[in-house]
């Protein structure tokens, strides 16, 4: 009986978790993904006719210089086939973003975006909720993070969770076997609970960076206000005529 319950348990969180993915931040989170998706395909596309193009103006001034014959011809051929298949088909990677100096603060959050899109059919339904809400986040947090320079302090917090401690919770969690998820800890937590305590940690430490860099916009203006105000007052223009 206690398994039937438990299967009926588990069937119910499925039927949930399929009609939340129709409406909400789920959707707002495949549009974001398809949008990425697009802009890839573009940019291998792009790599692809580049790659041809170079490759027959290639041809075009060895056959200029010296007749290439069919095997030669063939052998063009077959090496821009070969170009444009590697550069069209390599796998785009679905690895947690990696922390890079250079990579710009909007950057990491579109590839933190997608990687817990991508991750989240693989963890169970309190989990996604967590990764739902973190996912509905993320659009205000990249608006406030592509004004900050990347050495910001706050801007470091965020991408160390992004990148680090957020995905590798995720990567261990896949890592342990499914039969060994439900069993409970010496605090009686078990692995899916820890999941959720972890996401929901991560969600509320993005969440008061968020804040936080929000505040600073909000007194940065309301500093400018006061001072464009104190120079440029009415009692100032009335002054000045």
């Amino acid at each position: 009986m206690t398994e039937r319950f438990d299967a009926v348990i588990a069937r119910a969180d499925r039927v949930m978790a399929s009609l939340d993915e129709r409406g909400g931040g789920v959707r707002a989170a495949a549009k974001r993904e398809r949008q990425r998706l697009n802009s890839d395909l573009y940019r291998r596309f792009s790599r692809v006719g580049i790659a041809l193009a170079v490759i027959s103006l290639a041809v075009i001034v060895i056959g200029l210089i010296t007749p290439i014959g069919m095997f030669g011809f063939l052998a063009a051929v077959g090496l821009a086939v070969g170009v444009a298949a590697l550069l069209a088909f390599t796998p785009g990677g679905t690895s947690a973003p990696k922390v890079s100096p250079d990579l710009p603060n909007g950057a990491m959050v579109e590839r933190f975006d997608s990687y817990i899109f991508r991750a989240r059919r693989a963890l169970p339904a309190p989990a996604q909720a967590e990764i739902d809400a973190i996912s509905a986040a993320l659009p205000p947090l990249r608006q406030t993070l592509e004004r900050v320079d990347a050495l910001d302090p706050s801007a470091q917090d965020a991408r160390r969770l992004m990148s680090l401690h957020l995905p590798s919770l995720i990567d261990r969690y896949l890592h342990v076997p499914s039969a060994y998820r439900g069993q409970r800890d010496g605090e009686g937590i078990s692995v899916d609970e820890r999941l959720v305590e972890g996401l929901s940690a991560g969600r509320a430490a993005l969440t008061d960076i968020s804040e936080r860099l929000a505040r600073g916009d909000v007194a940065a203006f309301e500093t400018q206000g006061r001072f464009i105000k104190s120079r440029y007052g009415e009692e100032k223009i009335g002054d000045e005529s």
